[in-house]
This record gives C-alpha cells, structure tokens and sequence, in this order.
C-alpha cells in the first residue's frame, strides 16, 4: 500500500473543514497510508518586504524538505504548476508505484507559496486551477482529489 504525506504549512482552524479532512482521510485508509504533517510558517511582520518574505521561504523550505520521506515522489503544489484531471492525476499517482515510489508527498506552502528549493526538489508542480483558494481549502479540495484518483484507479463508482 503505498503511503501519501500532506506537508502543509499550518494547522486548519475552522471545524468543518476539519471534518471534512477527516472524512477524507478516513476513506482513504481503505487505499493507502496517509499522514499529515502540519509545520508552523514563519511569522512576518504586517506589511514584509520581499527580503523578509523571501527569507521566511527559505526557512520554510527547510522545514518542508525535511519533513518529506526519504524517497518520496514529491509534488509542489503551486500556482504556476501543471493543471491535471482527475483522470490524469490518477494515472500519475498510479505511475509512481509502478514505478517504485513507496511514498508521494504532496506539499502545500504558506500564503506566501514554496521556496524555489522546494519547488526544484519536486518531481512535480500542480496547480489546482488559475484561481486562489484560501489553503485550508486547497488542503480539503486536494485530499478529496486524491480520494477521486484512487476511485478511478480502482474502478470505483464516486468518479462519474
């Protein structure tokens, strides 16, 4: 069974969107070993120069780097990133086993994106669409993504 780790910057603070993490992540131990991990992003102050906010990335970047299993398939999610369907995203994640991949991480930055460090290390960049979501939300939409490619995969009947 293959393993899926979220690295997201940041814990989700309204309780609907926490329910629906766990309802997600709940369907998805039938299909594979998922873990969450949650990393504090860097406090800048009210109105950061791009120094700062630079700075923050790169510590963040650490962090994230540091969090993702050895070995792991790693995927940046950000805006410039590649645009997917669903079909296609399961096709992917149905690759990375093939080929060998016992992990896949998928990575969600702060407010303020990825760090150009993270974003080479991906194999990677997905975007969700031209649209912003806050990231609470992007954490939601991408778990229940996820759920989806392993519906298609298996032949499910949530996909239609």
């Amino acid at each position: 069974m293959i393993g899926i780790t979220l690295v997201c910057l940041g814990k989700l603070k309204e309780s609907y969107l926490r329910d629906a993490v766990a309802e997600y992540s709940k369907r998805l131990s039938a299909f594979c070993r998922l873990k969450t991990v949650e990393l504090t992003p860097c406090r800048l102050s009210d109105s950061p120069s791009q120094a700062e906010i630079d700075k923050a990335l790169e510590k963040e970047g650490r962090a994230i780097l540091a969090a993702v299993p050895e070995s792991s398939y790693i995927c940046a999610m950000c805006i410039e990133g590649k645009k997917l369907s669903s079909e296609q995203l399961a096709v992917k994640i149905e690759d990375c086993g093939v080929r060998g991949y016992d992990n896949i991480a998928f990575v969600i930055g702060s407010s303020y994106g990825l760090s150009d460090e993270v974003k080479r290390a991906a194999a990677l960049r997905l975007s969700m669409s031209d649209m912003t979501f806050p990231h609470q939300l992007a954490r939601v939409m991408l778990l229940e993504q996820i759920y989806r490619a392993f519906q298609i995969n298996s032949g499910g009947k949530y996909h239609k």
